[in-house]
Order: C-alpha cells, then structure tokens, then sequence
C-alpha cells in the first residue's frame, strides 16, 4: 500500500495521471491518495477552480478493467484560505462509469471542489458481490458503456466524512482505508440495489447533454415541478425517449427524482437551517402539512418532527 499526501510542490506520478494538464487550473490545498493495487485505489481531496472550463476524467492507472466511483460535493473543506470562494450549491450526489471511459465534469472558477474516488476492478468487486451480482449486470456488460448517477445517502455521506476528515490511525493504515473504501461501496450498493429496472441502452454525449440539462432545470426550481412540455423542450427530443433515458441513468423516474431531491432539500432545511416542519414544507411548496409528511416520511423514512428533534 502506497500514501502520498500531495502539495503542489510535491506532486506525485500517481496524481500527475489524476489530474494530468488540469493542475494548472487547480489551487490545490490537500490531495490524498491510498493505493491496493490492482484491485482498488481511493483518493479524495480539495481544492480551488481558478478558471472555468470542462475537465475530462483520466483512466485510473494501474486497474485494467475496472469501474469508476466519482463522489462530487460530499464533503465541506473548512480549512483556512486566502480567497474568497464560492461553495458548490449543487446537491451531492456520486456518478459511476467504466474506468476506461472518460467523463466530462463542469468546473467553475473561484468555487471550491471536493472530490473522493474509487477505482475498483471488475473482477475484486464480483468476489464481494457474490450473489448478488445478478442485480448489477448493467455495470458489468462490457459492451455497455453505461453512466448513471446516484443521490447520495446520509449513510454514504456519513461514510464518505469520516473517510476524509478523521485523523488518520496511528496504525493499521492500509487495513483502516480499505475497509472504509468498501464500507463506502457497501452503503452506495444498497441504494444502487433499490434502483427501477431499465434498459441500458449506449447513449451518445448529446443524448447525455440534453438529460443533464433536464437534470438542471429540475433541480433549479424544487419548490414547483417543471411541466413535462417544458422538460422535453429542454431535451430536444420526445417524452419517451427522455423519459427511459432519464430513468437509465438517474435510477428513478422524473416525477419521483423531483420529490425526492425536494425531500433531501426539506430535510437539510429542517437539520442545518433549524426550520420548523411547516417553514420547511411552505418553502418546498407544500399548502398541506400532512402530504408533507407523507412524502417526506416515503422518501427520507423518518416522519419531519422525528427527523428534525434528532438535530436538536
């Protein structure tokens, strides 16, 4: 097992391949990585965008044939700074794709990014799964060039902290940072594993353009869904077609990933803001209290008086 804590001034072979040309566009305050080669790597880290532009994902180096685990915005670096930046307004959520295949991640500058990954080979992540790989053969297709994308869990953020911001063992290191990579996997597979069925179908980046699109004009607005006129419009293409690509990738129908990132932004409203059950629901767009509570209780599990008393 090799560490590196990386600097700019000790940049290391392994995040020269990470990151590649893309260093220059970085203020880079702490990269870590934790290598099991080669079946698994982990790295996460923080650090500032200087310029806006598409970054294109590496190949994780040293895993032929493996799938990625790209976990964006789940953690807050509070670590001091110079700058004045902007934090990501974007909900967490982790994206999942083959290693060999390049993703394209927006980057904005002066905003701060935090990231953590998994590489993990094909064949190291069957031997886990075991039988209950049969649930997951659209990530394991090699024909299949698939994308989707997963809202982050509280188990998974939880997970994904104390990965990132727990002082590092004294000893047991190596063992520690496994554990914790499949640990993190374990929590993201049981979502995974609740996902409705679809065809994977290969989709082309203006296919995956235009859903990230519909994915963005739902979230701009969660306090009063977008017609489904509207979203097709945005697509450029017809109901259907949106619809079944959408599910692919997102794991949920349209209706169904409005109310529950709605939920997910009640729910952050009623722990990190202090609202009450009522302020809550009126600025998700609830007049009754009581369907609140229902599709809350549906999608976070938990009643919102129960949820929000557990943050008091």
């Amino acid at each position: 097992m090799k560490k590196k804590v990386t600097k700019v001034a000790q940049y290391g072979t392994r995040f020269e391949k990470i990151i590649g040309n893309d260093i220059q566009n970085f203020e880079i305050k702490y990269l870590k990585s934790y290598d099991f080669l080669p079946e698994l790597m982990l790295h996460f880290g923080s650090f500032i965008v200087k310029k806006t532009f598409i970054r294109q994902t590496a190949t994780a180096n040293g895993i032929e044939d493996g799938i990625s685990f790209h976990f964006y915005n789940v953690f807050e670096d509070t670590t001091q700074g110079k700058k004045k930046i902007k934090k990501s307004i974007e909900t967490p959520y982790v994206r999942v794709f083959p290693i060999a295949i390049s993703q394209k991640v927006p980057m904005t500058k002066n905003t701060q990014a935090t990231h953590l990954s998994i590489a993990i080979s094909i064949d190291y992540l069957k031997s886990f799964l075991n039988e209950e790989v049969k649930h997951f053969q659209f990530l394991f297709d090699s024909s299949n060039n698939f994308l989707i994308e997963e809202i982050m869990t509280d188990d998974i953020l939880r997970t994904v902290n104390d990965i990132v911001k727990q002082d590092e063992p004294s000893t047991l290191k190596s063992y520690h940072y496994k554990l914790k990579a499949m640990e993190l996997l374990f929590h993201l597979f049981e979502s995974l594993r609740k996902r409705e069925k679809s065809v994977h179908q290969k989709l082309n980046d203006r296919e995956l353009k235009s859903i990230y699109k519909v994915r963005d004009k739902i979230v701009s607005s969660l306090s009063k869904p977008s017609t489904i006129a509207d979203l097709t419009k945005i697509a450029g293409m017809n109901e259907l077609k949106m619809r079944k690509i959408f599910t692919q990738i997102f794991g949920m129908g349209i209706y169904d990933y409005y109310q529950h990132l709605r939920m997910k932004e009640a729910a952050r409203l009623l722990r990190d803001e202090k609202l009450s059950v009522s302020e809550a629901g009126y600025l998700m767009g609830f007049e009754n209290l009581s369907h609140f509570t229902r599709v809350f209780e549906k999608h976070i599990g938990k009643k919102p008086k129960k949820y929000s008393s557990e943050f008091m």
